[in-house]
């Protein structure tokens, strides 16, 4: 079984760079959220945390999911130590088992492209989604200055979409909302933000 390199990661994983880009997409998911203090929020691929622990407030409750343990426990040990009691951090890989949890809306910041088969994970957050729910995805944008056996090298507008569509969500709306220096594997990219209906 190959180490997750998000496992040795976790620790030091909040630098001050990912904490300056988690707060951008912060943010921007906010837009996202009108009107879902009744809302369940699931973070897949939340890490320790970073994005989703400042939702907190917007929603009803969040649960935070990875697929490496050392992440959520970090996350968990945040909640803890911030007496937040409407939050809790799962470890589970929606790539390798059926997922049970279902949610209102799905968050997924910085994870797909981590992901090699895109349309599978989709299809699984499709399920977990209620119906009626919001998928909120925040990735890169394609830049082809990266390349790297294990990260695709971001998304475009419409390769997104198709996958979206195929899936079956609707009502897909993607924009560009950031420009910044050496975010991606050391490169300057751009990131956008996708709202899907299922």
């Amino acid at each position: 079984m190959e180490q997750n390199v998000f496992e040795q990661l976790a620790k030091r994983y909040d630098s001050e760079e990912r904490i300056e880009l988690a707060n951008v997409i912060v943010k921007e998911v906010k837009s996202e959220l009108p009107n879902s203090k009744s809302k369940s929020l699931l973070d897949y691929g939340s890490g320790t945390g970073l994005v989703s622990l400042e939702l907190i407030d917007l929603v009803d409750s969040v649960v935070l999911v990875d697929s490496s343990k050392q992440m959520t426990d970090v996350a968990q040990a945040k909640i803890n130590k911030r007496g937040i009691n409407n939050a809790t951090a799962v470890y589970s890989n929606f790539t390798q088992e059926t997922p049970t949890l279902k949610a209102d809306i799905i968050l997924t910041s910085l994870v797909l492209l981590h992901i090699p088969d895109t349309k599978k994970i989709l299809q699984q957050l499709f399920q977990v989604l209620n119906s009626g729910g919001k998928l909120i995805i925040v990735d890169f944008d394609k830049n082809d200055k990266i390349s790297h056996p294990k990260v695709h090298n971001g998304f475009t507008h419409e390769e997104m979409k198709n996958y979206l569509t195929e899936v079956g969500f609707r009502s897909t709306q993607i924009k560009t909302f950031h420009h910044g220096t050496r975010i991606f594997m050391n490169q300057d990219a751009s990131m956008f933000i996708s709202s899907s209906i299922k």
